[in-house]
Formats: structure tokens, C-alpha cells, sequence
């Protein structure tokens, strides 16, 4: 029997976008998509199937993952557990296979949001029929969450949690939703939990406290315990509600280099953290938040030595004053920065001005037709990001035209 590992399924295209005042065009969500593939995410949650403004991007990415562009990953849409939306999910995008249905459990939310409105047997029986139901419309597999999980008596959790794996369920999502635990209770409640349901147990951390990496890593290690596999949520650069969630580079390299940790609870071996400075670069992009100088691995001083000492001591032996290495992450390479003349492609450019950037970055086209055809794109996607679209961007976009106009295609 193969030995429990810790994956992750990250949401910074559901979650992530959910952050007050901050967004993602669906050119830069389908792009985020793009780099998680690369980084070896095993999974992205990637939209809400039942918003209308999300069926055509949603619909777009499952055509690239069969063209071969979004695979290995697997996209999952989130709802809520109820058969309302499970219906309206089907009829938006027949194909979704994958899909996490989310319902409250603590007593705080069952009095305070639904208004005594709904029970504790309610839940579960809105629950159950929602999974069943997804499953006879050609859900392939689907996760249960317990929002607000660290704040649900844990017997009535595992009541949930054990009808969820009844009516079919892979894994449930423990939702710590307002940042709550601390690695000692969440590690007490999910080997607890684990070890009663028996089915893998995904952490959702918030970083309300500032713990939600170490909250992800205290879970993932008891789910691991009780032997059952592990699945962390993160989000690119810790973006999230709030105070956002576990970081995506951070909860890697948690995993991989604390102490004890890395060499007994193995990580997904897709991983490949050589993609890591590439997304989160992007992410700061395309969100417009600027990475912080100090966060782990990507910030501007994660590998920056002033002091005698320390410069010394990293000069000789590197391992002296850091932990890892910039190169596992994918830096060190110099940024070239055009102090000349630079032509770039807007939404406003011309054919000529638009071949000589295409040009540089080796795109040919057939006929002055085709490029015209993409320059027209390119210019939507200008317009839609409200920024200069990045060279990854606009080969996506030369690649995939159809997709590309499909999910910058939004009909009120």
C-alpha cells in the first residue's frame, strides 16, 4: 500500500479572486492556470460554474485541457452543497467532472447566517443530495467542505464528514474559514477526523493570525498520521479574503525544508519549484500587488545579505545563511529592461508595430490575415486587463485563438 503524500489544490482563481478591491480578468486566471500545470499543482479551483460571467472562461480551460495545455492538473468548479446549483453547474458546463460543494457547520453559522433556519440534520441532507445528485449528472469526483470547520463541534464534524464519504464524497475540505486554529488544535481535530472518516482531509487555512501555512503543515502531518493522503489549499503570494491564505511558494517550501518534516511527509513529486519565481512574479502582475521585500523565497531581500557578518558567512558557503538555494525557484537569471526604443502591443497597435513584437518572440503567422486576426485579440486583451499584456500572455493568445476569444467573451 502506497504511503500517504500531501498534494495541493490551489485557489487562487476562487478564493483568491475573491479578495475585497483586488480581481483577475479571465485571460490572467486562464494564465494562472497555465503556470500552476507547470509548477506540478495537482489541482487548480478554477471558477464558480453557476456565475454566468465565469461559464465561458470555464468553458474555455476544459478545452485546453483537452488540447493538452491544462493536463495534468485537474480544474474543479466550487458551489454550494445544494441541488440548485448543482443543476445550474451542469447546465453551464455539461463537461465539468470536478467540483467541491461547500456547506456551514458550526452552530455560529447555522444561527447566525441561515437565521435558525436550518438544522444540523438539514445540512447534511442538503449535502447528501447535492452530491448525489452531482455524481448522476457525470461528476467524476467531488470534495465536500465544512465551512467553518474549526469552529464545528467535532463530533457533529465527523457526522458530516461521514455522510459526505457515504453519498460518495473523495476527500473533505476542513475549512478553518476565519483563521481560528494554531497548529496544535487543527493537528488535535484533523487526526481526530481522519481517523474516523477515513478518506483524505484537505486544509483550508486562512491567515487571520498569521498562521496559516503552519496550520496547513499541523493538519497535513495528522491527516498523514491517521493515513489518509493530505491536500493543502494555497493561493499565489498568500492572496485571500481578508488576510488571505497559505501562500502557494511558502507552504511548498514549508513542506519541503523544515526541520523533521521534509524527510518523513513527502510532497507531490510533480512539484517542480524551478516555476516558482515565474507565478509569483505573475501573480504580483496581474493583481497589482507588489510582493512584499521580506515574504519567503520571492520577495526582494529572501537572498539579500548586508551585514559583515552574514555577507561573509553566505559568501564562502551559502548554506551558512540560507536555507535554500534562489536557484531552486527559478532566479538568478538577469532581467533585461529595454532603455531604447521599445514597440509593445496594445490596444491601440498597428499591424507593423504588432509584427515587430510578435517577431521577437519567434510567432509567425500565415498570412497578414491570421496576424491580423490576432492582433484583434490581443488588443481585446489589453482592454479587458487594463495593463500591457506579458510575452506569455500574447503567445497564449497566438496559440490559442479560439480559447482566447471564448473566455474574453462576456455577454451581460
Amino acid at each position: 500500500m502506497a504511503k500517504p503524500i500531501i498534494r495541493l489544490i490551489d485557489v487562487t482563481n476562487r478564493d483568491g479572486v475573491q479578495t475585497s478591491r483586488l480581481g483577475l480578468s479571465k485571460l490572467q486566471k486562464t494564465m494562472i492556470n497555465v503556470y500552476l500545470n507547470d509548477l506540478g499543482v495537482c489541482q487548480s479551483e478554477f471558477g464558480f460554474p453557476v456565475t454566468r460571467h465565469e461559464t465561458n472562461y470555464i468553458n474555455a480551460n476544459i478545452d485546453l485541457s483537452r488540447k493538452g495545455l491544462l493536463k495534468p492538473i485537474i480544474l474543479s468548479g466550487w458551489i454550494r452543497a445544494i441541488t440548485k446549483d448543482v443543476e445550474s453547474a451542469f447546465e453551464n458546463v455539461p463537461d465539468i467532472k470536478y467540483m467541491n460543494l461547500s456547506i456551514s457547520t458550526s452552530d455560529q453559522m447555522i444561527q447566525g447566517k441561515f437565521q435558525g433556519k436550518k438544522t444540523r440534520k438539514d445540512i447534511i441532507e442538503s449535502m447528501v443530495e447535492a452530491v448525489k445528485l452531482a455524481y448522476d449528472k457525470g461528476a467524476k469526483g467531488i470534495g465536500v467542505n465544512s465551512e467553518d470547520a474549526s469552529r464545528t463541534d467535532i463530533d457533529y464534524l465527523i457526522e458530516f464528514s461521514e455522510a459526505a464519504r457515504e453519498a460518495g464524497a473523495k476527500r473533505i475540505r476542513y475549512c478553518d474559514t476565519l483563521g481560528y486554529d494554531n497548529p496544535f488544535s487543527i493537528y488535535d481535530s484533523i487526526y481526530e477526523l481522519a481517523k474516523a472518516v477515513k478518506i483524505p482531509i484537505e486544509m483550508h487555512c486562512h491567515n487571520d493570525l498569521g498562521m496559516a501555512v503552519g496550520c496547513s503543515l499541523a493538519g497535513a502531518k495528522a491527516a498523514i498520521d491517521a493515513g489518509v493522503d493530505a491536500y493543502i489549499n494555497t493561493t499565489v503570494n498568500g492572496l485571500g479574503e481578508r488576510a488571505g491564505n497559505a501562500d502557494l511558494i511558502s507552504t511548498i517550501l514549508a513542506v519541503q525544508k523544515s526541520r523533521v518534516f521534509g524527510g518523513k511527509y513527502k510532497l507531490d513529486e510533480r512539484i517542480n519549484l524551478k516555476n516558482g519565481w515565474k507565478i509569483a512574479r505573475y501573480g504580483s502582475y496581474a493583481f497589482g500587488v507588489p510582493i512584499p521585500i521580506n515574504q519567503p523565497a520571492v520577495g526582494a531581500n529572501a537572498f539579500a545579505h548586508e551585514s559583515g557578518i552574514h555577507a561573509d558567512g553566505a559568501l564562502k558557503d551559502w548554506r551558512n545563511y540560507e536555507l535554500y538555494n534562489f536557484e531552486e525557484l527559478g532566479r538568478g537569471e538577469p532581467e533585461i529592461i529595454e532603455t531604447g526604443r521599445m514597440i509593445t502591443a496594445g490596444e491601440y497597435s498597428g499591424i507593423k508595430g504588432f509584427r515587430n513584437v510578435t517577431g521577437k518572440l519567434e510567432i509567425e503567422f500565415k498570412s497578414d490575415k491570421d496576424a491580423q486576426e490576432i492582433l484583434d485579440l490581443v488588443r481585446y486583451a489589453n482592454v479587458l486587463n487594463q495593463k500591457p499584456i506579458t510575452d506569455d500572455e500574447l503567445m497564449f493568445i497566438a496559440h490559442y485563438p479560439e480559447e482566447a476569444r471564448l473566455l474574453m467573451t462576456v455577454t451581460p
